[in-house]
C-alpha cells in the first residue's frame, strides 16, 4: 500500500513538474527582456528605411514611387499611437497601402526591437 501511494505521489510530482515546464517554455516565446533599440536599428535599416527614411520622416528612397505615402513617425497622429497599435501595424500591415504584413518575416523580438528604435528616433527628432 505504501509503495503504491509513494508511486502515486511521485507521479503527481512529475506531472506537476512537466506542466510547470511546459508553461515556462510557452511563455519563453514571448520576449522576456526589454526591447533593444540597437538591434531594432539594424532591423529598421534592413526592412523599413527604404520607405520610412533614415529619420522616420516617411521620406525614404522608395517613398516617392508609392501611391500611399509611408508613415511619418514624427507626425502627431503617429506619435499618439500606442505600442500595441504600432506592433499590430508592423505585424499585420495596412490594407490598401504598401505597408505589408511582417508576420512570419520578423520575429516578435525583432518587431518589439524595431518599435523601440522608432520611438527613439521620434524622441531624438532626427
Amino acid at each position: 500500500m505504501q509503495i503504491v501511494m509513494a508511486t502515486g505521489i511521485r507521479y503527481a510530482l512529475v506531472v506537476s513538474l512537466v506542466v510547470s515546464l511546459a508553461a515556462a517554455c510557452g511563455s519563453a516565446a514571448a520576449q522576456d527582456f526589454p526591447p533593444d533599440s540597437t538591434r531594432g536599428k539594424a532591423v529598421y535599416e534592413r526592412h523599413c528605411l527604404a520607405c520610412h527614411g533614415r529619420g522616420g520622416w516617411g521620406d525614404g528612397p522608395d517613398a516617392a514611387a508609392l501611391k500611399v505615402p509611408p508613415a511619418n513617425f514624427h507626425r502627431f497622429k503617429s506619435f499618439l499611437k500606442s505600442d500595441e497599435e504600432l506592433l499590430r501595424t508592423i505585424e499585420h500591415g495596412i490594407v490598401f497601402s504598401p505597408m505589408h504584413s511582417w508576420q512570419g518575416q520578423l520575429t516578435e523580438t525583432e518587431r518589439q526591437d524595431v518599435l523601440a528604435y522608432i520611438r527613439l528616433l521620434v524622441q531624438q527628432g532626427q
